[in-house]
């Protein structure tokens, strides 16, 4: 018989931050990867943005839900040209296919979302530049953690 995935729990504010990639971002994001579900395709994350800053083109190949904890995000330009505008708080949905030509940040902000399936990140003609689903992001969360492993310290003798 196949194992049930365990619980898990993770203490937002202890630890890093690794930044997000500057290939898929501007301005400083950074994130936490929480939680992968390869049996559901869904990945977790919780996301700092600080003012002025922006994910790159992108479309969710499968939806997605996400609560805004603090500051603005402005999805698809914002409520002035037809996309959104989410005030913290706030949740919000994302359709399988939509897209985002820039979610962009006017004040520092902070967001929890679940991905079901993988974000393709695009160029301004739709051409796939990657897909980042569960496997990637947990590849990517695992590097960043490896490489910023503590060294033990060397106590001085007395």
């Amino acid at each position: 018989m196949k194992q049930q995935a365990k619980e898990e729990y993770v203490q937002i504010d202890a630890g890093a931050w690794a930044p997000f990639p500057e290939a898929f971002s501007k301005g400083g994001i950074t994130w936490k990867l929480l939680h992968v579900s390869p049996e559901a395709g869904t990945w977790s994350a919780y996301f700092t943005c600080p003012k002025g800053s922006s994910f790159n083109a992108h479309i969710h190949t499968g939806p997605g839900e996400y609560v805004l904890t603090k500051g603005r995000m402005d999805v698809r330009g914002g409520a002035d040209a037809g996309g959104a505008s989410a005030i913290a708080p706030g949740f919000g949905y994302e359709s399988s296919g939509a897209r985002h030509d820039m979610t962009h940040f006017l004040v520092d902000s902070e967001f929890y979302m679940t991905f079901s399936g993988p974000l393709a990140f695009i160029n301004p003609d739709g051409s796939v530049i990657a897909n980042i689903g569960w496997a990637e992001a947990q590849g990517a969360w695992e590097a960043f953690n490896e490489a910023n492993k503590k060294k033990p310290s060397k106590k001085k003798a007395a």
